[in-house]
């Protein structure tokens, strides 16, 4: 099968003011790691910039870190920029201090799993291999 020989690529990225990005590097290493492609664009960066960056890598998902309090606007910002540049096949998922209530209203306008300190590196791992091999076009 031709998708498994891929490589996955994940761009990960912190947006916004929010400058505490040890979890977006352990993330980011642990998946080097499982062999997954990472390109992570640093502190402080736009929606703007993240999905441009996930398009000029091709990336297969953009996992966001957000500790700011910010997710409420930054999610569906980035959300509707990738629907905008029809990357309807590029997972949006993220991480953070994110309340349970928001999470659910986040996963309604299709942003996928969101992971909550303390889960361990290979759960998310496993999420992201699980779904670009599902949804991966080729």
């Amino acid at each position: 099968m031709e998708n498994s020989n891929k490589k996955i690529r994940v761009v990960i990225g912190k947006v916004g003011l929010d400058g505490h990005d040890r979890g977006a590097k352990v993330i980011a290493a642990a998946f080097r790691d499982a062999g997954i492609e990472v390109i992570y664009t640093g502190l402080r960066q736009t929606p703007e910039t993240i999905v441009e960056a996930a398009l000029q890598e091709d990336a297969d998902a953009i996992g966001i870190s957000i500790l700011s309090g910010a997710h409420m606007t930054i999610f569906p910002k980035v959300k509707k920029i990738m629907e905008e540049k029809g990357m309807n096949d590029v997972l949006l998922f993220g991480g953070g201090i994110i309340p349970d209530a928001d999470i659910e209203e986040l996963k309604t306008m299709g942003v996928g799993q969101l992971f909550t300190p303390g889960t361990p590196t290979f759960e998310t791992i496993e999420y992201v291999k699980n779904w670009v091999n599902t949804h991966r076009q080729n």
